[in-house]
C-alpha cells in the first residue's frame, strides 16, 4: 500500500484499528488479586467463632493437603501479652496447640521466667497455621494467605504488647529481611502496637549461648509492658 492510498484511507476512516490486547496471564492474575483483596476483607470483619470456623475449614494455600489439624492459637483472647511463633510442627499439627514440643517447654520456661503463664493474659500463635512439610520455614505466598487471619486475631485481641519468635515472624509482620540479630534490642511497631523480637525457642534448643541474648529480651520485654502499663 502507498502512502497516497494509506492517506486516502484514513481520511474516508477506512483504516485497519489496532488494539491491544489483553492476555489471559494478565486477566487471571487481575481476578486473583481482586479475590484475595475480597477475602482479606471478609475476614477482617469475622470475629472469634466465624474465624476459627474459616482456619479450620481453610483451603487458600497448598500447606492444607497435609495437615493433621490446624492450629489457630491458644490463650487469653483479652491478652496484653501476644507471642506469634512460625508455623506448626509435628506435634502442633497433631495436637491442635501451638507450642506443644520441647520448643513449647522452653518458651513456657521462658514466660515463667518474666512471671508469665500460658493462658493468662498471654496469647500465642503463628504466622501459618498450617504445618509446612519437613518443619520448614513457610514460603512467603503461604505467609499471604494465612496473614489475614493473623491480623483479624491481632484487632480482635488487642495487646499491649506483642513478641516475635524468630525470624519468620518479624520479617512478615515488620516486612523486612532484617536479621533477628539486627532487629533484637529495640522497639518496633506493628499497626501502632509496641513489638519486641527474640529468637525462636527452636532456635535456643540448637543454639545454647544465645539464650543469655534471649534473656535480655526477656528482660526488656518486660520492662517495656510496665512502662506500657
Amino acid at each position: 500500500m502507498n502512502i497516497r492510498r494509506e492517506e486516502i484511507l484514513e481520511e474516508l476512516g477506512l483504516t485497519p484499528l489496532w488494539h491491544t490486547r489483553t492476555t489471559d496471564t494478565a486477566v487471571t492474575s487481575s481476578h486473583q488479586a481482586s479475590a484475595t483483596d475480597a477475602r482479606r476483607a471478609q475476614v477482617l470483619r469475622m470475629d472469634w467463632t466465624q474465624l476459627k470456623t474459616s482456619v479450620a475449614d481453610c483451603t487458600a494455600c497448598p500447606l492444607h493437603r497435609a495437615r493433621t489439624r490446624t492450629v489457630f492459637g491458644v490463650g487469653d483472647e483479652n491478652a496484653d501479652w501476644l507471642w506469634v511463633g512460625e508455623g506448626p510442627g509435628a506435634e502442633e499439627d497433631a495436637s491442635g496447640e501451638p507450642f506443644v514440643g520441647q520448643a513449647g517447654k522452653l518458651l513456657d520456661n521462658m514466660l515463667a521466667a518474666i512471671s508469665l503463664q500460658r493462658g493468662r493474659n498471654v496469647y500465642i500463635t503463628n504466622i501459618v497455621k498450617c504445618r509446612p512439610p519437613g518443619n520448614r520455614n513457610p514460603e512467603p505466598a503461604e505467609a499471604q494467605q494465612c496473614e489475614p487471619y493473623l491480623a483479624r486475631q491481632i484487632e480482635l485481641i488487642q495487646p499491649k504488647l506483642i513478641i516475635a519468635l524468630g525470624k519468620v515472624a518479624a520479617q512478615n509482620l515488620l516486612h523486612t529481611d532484617a536479621t533477628v540479630a539486627s532487629l533484637r534490642g529495640k522497639l518496633h511497631e506493628y499497626s501502632g502496637i509496641p513489638f519486641i523480637v527474640t529468637y525462636h525457642p527452636a532456635y535456643l534448643l540448637r543454639t545454647l549461648p544465645d539464650k543469655a541474648k534471649a534473656w535480655e529480651d526477656l528482660c526488656f520485654a518486660r520492662s517495656t509492658m510496665q512502662a506500657l502499663l
